[in-house]
């Protein structure tokens, strides 16, 4: 396997879950190869999504993001303003619909990486591009 320099998103802090996907989506579609297969890239921009979610709903806002395309592999990193550390919920509540969000996070992702900050957190997460699984 060869392996290239990485590609990184280039953009502004997303003021939006779709300014995030619409990154994501344009890194994966401007490598010079194919990008991966539908199934692969909607897998991705769903982590993306949640992940920049949870920032905004449970983090206090999104204070940094980035994108890094490997061979194989997507990094993607989001750090929020709070330190709390994300848990999946044990269940869903009529009044408190959610809680979905983390538990897809970690399945469809290769690893997932939470490093706590002084007034935050970044999570990491690293995705699979070619569709064969890690």
């Amino acid at each position: 396997m060869t392996t290239t320099e990485p590609r990184a998103s280039r953009h502004a802090l997303p003021a939006t879950v779709g300014a995030a996907r619409d990154q994501v989506r344009d890194l994966l579609h401007t490598t010079g190869r194919a990008p991966p297969p539908r199934t692969v890239t909607d897998d991705i921009l769903l982590v993306v999504s949640e992940l920049v979610t949870n920032a905004f709903r449970h983090g206090g806002g999104l204070t940094g993001f980035t994108a890094h395309l490997t061979d194989g592999a997507l990094t993607v990193r989001a750090t929020d303003a709070s330190p709390v550390i994300p848990q999946a919920r044990t269940h869903s509540h009529p009044t408190a619909p959610g809680g979905f969000g983390w538990p897809l996070i970690q399945k469809l992702s290769r690893q997932v990486t939470i490093t706590p900050l002084g007034a935050g957190k970044t999570i990491q997460v690293v995705l699979d591009t070619t569709g064969q699984g890690s």
